[in-house]
Parts: structure tokens; C-alpha cells; sequence
């Protein structure tokens, strides 16, 4: 006979692992892990949409002045929002009622258990890297609004955040892009990159991580061969491969980002916006479907990736 208590081992367990997956999600990603160092990825507890308060322009009351000068009062708007909307995805893990049968004891149960778990992270994980790359068009527009909508090839046109990037008045919201004249070659690829880098820096505010793909990479190491390369130590240790443009750090993507692009990155205005109550936690108790010998729980995550400043963000164009 199957185990007694088999459908709530089930719930237990995913409930019991639930920090280990959204921990290893982060980690499984460059971004997202250095977003989880610089404490960027901040939990929210409900509303309609996600909102990212923002500053769009410098207060007009600013001025010089001399003695009885009378100084400017007049009320302005300097503060905005974006605003995004929540995604939501899931990861079932199902039993049937014969693979009950065929674990029972319980260290088969608790195996098997192990086996789907595994399996849910690993989906969950590799699915949320490639939607961090998204245009959030995907599934029905459904996916994150990832870096592929954040930073455009064309960062004049379209909505991200609510917020039009092709009128004037959204012209401050428009990411930076930089497509060379020629290919990049391991001569020219590092002045390339000085010229995005410039447009990037605003007082102590610059790059600090650049997530390129494999034969944009190869080239921009091909330029290194004959330097000393820095490494960044956490990084390093959390398994990714990195090296150092100025004091950033260049990490090789090989999933969800093109070949030849890059994206320059001040993740200080970058947030992963989980529900603090759908941050890949299970959906409630197990579920039995009234027609099928089985039992289904759910592992959920909604939330948003989310920006609060998209001008010094900048996207390298290497095709």
C-alpha cells in the first residue's frame, strides 16, 4: 500500500525547499546574483501593478543670486513612476497514484520526491534566465519585461515602464546604444567599448556588469591575450566566468542573449520585484484532479524585472 501521508510529503517538501530554489535561481544568473548582492531584489505586497518611483528632470528653482534677488518659488514636477506589470509563471510537480504504489516505503517516496524537485528547480531556473533576456513578449506577452525590452535596438521607440520612449518628454527614459561601423576585431573591440563606456558614466554612477554573448566575448579576450586580466572574486567563486572591462565586470552569456551583443549595466537601477508571497513558494495544498489517479502541487513566482533609470543603461551592437 502506498505510504500513509504521501500527498502531504509532497507540499512539505516543495514548501521546505522554496528558499533553496529562489536562492539558486539568483545564483544561477549574473545579474540577478549581483542584483541579490546589492540587496536589489526587494519583495513587494500587493497592488495592481509594480511601481518604480523615478526622478525626470532637475527642479527649475535652482539659480544664481546676488543680495535682495528675489529667488524662484514656482512648484515643479521632478518625480514620476514606472510602472510595471506582474508576470507570473509555475512549475507543477505530479505524482500518480501507481508511482505511489511503486515508491512505497518511505525512502522510495522521499527519492522520487528528490528527483522531481531537482527536476522543478532546474526548470524554473532555466526558464527565468532566458526571461530575463525577454522583450516580455513571450508566451502571449506573459514573460518578463527583460533586458531585450529594457535596452532595444532602437531605444527611440516603444513602451517599457509605462512610459513612451519616442516623445520628448520621454526622451530621458531611452537606454543607450552603440553599433559600430565594422564587426568588432580584437584590435578595435576595446575602443568600441570605451565609446559606449563614456556615455554611460555620470559622476561616481557607471557600468558595473556587462553580460556578453560567446563570439562577442571570444573577440573582447582575444584583445586581452597579451594583458594581465582581473577577475572579480565573488563572482569567480559563484561559478561564472569573468574578466574585467575598466571596473566592470564582463561575464559570459550563452543563453538568452545574441552572439554578438552586450549589455552595459548599472544594476543599481535594476530590481527583481518578486510577490512576497508567490517568491517560488508552493500554491497552497496538493491538488487531485477529479478525473485522474494523481496528485499535483505547484511551485509559483510573479513579480517583474523592474528599472528606475534606463539612460545609463547601454546595449553593444557587435553583429
Amino acid at each position: 500500500m502506498a505510504t500513509p501521508g504521501i500527498s502531504e510529503l509532497v507540499t512539505t517538501t516543495l514548501e521546505s525547499r522554496t528558499g533553496e530554489i529562489a536562492d539558486n535561481v539568483t545564483r544561477n544568473t549574473a545579474l540577478l546574483y549581483r542584483l541579490n548582492e546589492r540587496g536589489n531584489i526587494k519583495p513587494f505586497s500587493g497592488g495592481r501593478v509594480i511601481y518604480e518611483e523615478l526622478s525626470f528632470r532637475e527642479t527649475a528653482t535652482f539659480g544664481w543670486y546676488s543680495g535682495y534677488d528675489v529667488l524662484p518659488v514656482t512648484a515643479q514636477e521632478v518625480l514620476s513612476a514606472a510602472t510595471f506589470n506582474i508576470k507570473q509563471c509555475s512549475v507543477q510537480v505530479v505524482i500518480s497514484g501507481l508511482e505511489e504504489l511503486q515508491n512505497s516505503g518511505e525512502e522510495a517516496v522521499i527519492d522520487l520526491l528528490e528527483s522531481r524537485m531537482e527536476n522543478a528547480e532546474a526548470t524554473m531556473m532555466n526558464n527565468m534566465q532566458l526571461s530575463i533576456y525577454s522583450d516580455g513578449t513571450g508566451s502571449g506577452g506573459k514573460e518578463l519585461d527583460g533586458l531585450n525590452l529594457a535596452l532595444p535596438v532602437d531605444p527611440t521607440t516603444g513602451t517599457y515602464g509605462g512610459i513612451d520612449r519616442s516623445t520628448s518628454l520621454g526622451s530621458f527614459w531611452q537606454s543607450k546604444l552603440y553599433d559600430p561601423a565594422s564587426t568588432p576585431t580584437a584590435t578595435t573591440i576595446q575602443g568600441y567599448m570605451n565609446t559606449l563606456w563614456a556615455k554611460l558614466v555620470r559622476g561616481t554612477d557607471h557600468t558595473d556588469l556587462i553580460p556578453m554573448g560567446q563570439t562577442l566575448w571570444a573577440t573582447y579576450l582575444s584583445s586581452l591575450q597579451s594583458q594581465q586580466r582581473f577577475t572579480d572574486a565573488k563572482l569567480g567563486q559563484a561559478g561564472f566566468t569573468t574578466i574585467k572591462f575598466m571596473t566592470a565586470d564582463v561575464v559570459l552569456e550563452n543563453y538568452g542573449i545574441a552572439d554578438t551583443d552586450a549589455f552595459f549595466l548599472n544594476t543599481k537601477y535594476l530590481r527583481l520585484r518578486p510577490h512576497k508571497e508567490r517568491n517560488m513558494k508552493p500554491l497552497g495544498a496538493k491538488r487531485v484532479p477529479v478525473n485522474q489517479d494523481a496528485s499535483v502541487s505547484t511551485l509559483a513566482w510573479a513579480g517583474n524585472l523592474t528599472c528606475s533609470n534606463a539612460s545609463l543603461q547601454g546595449r553593444f551592437i557587435g553583429a
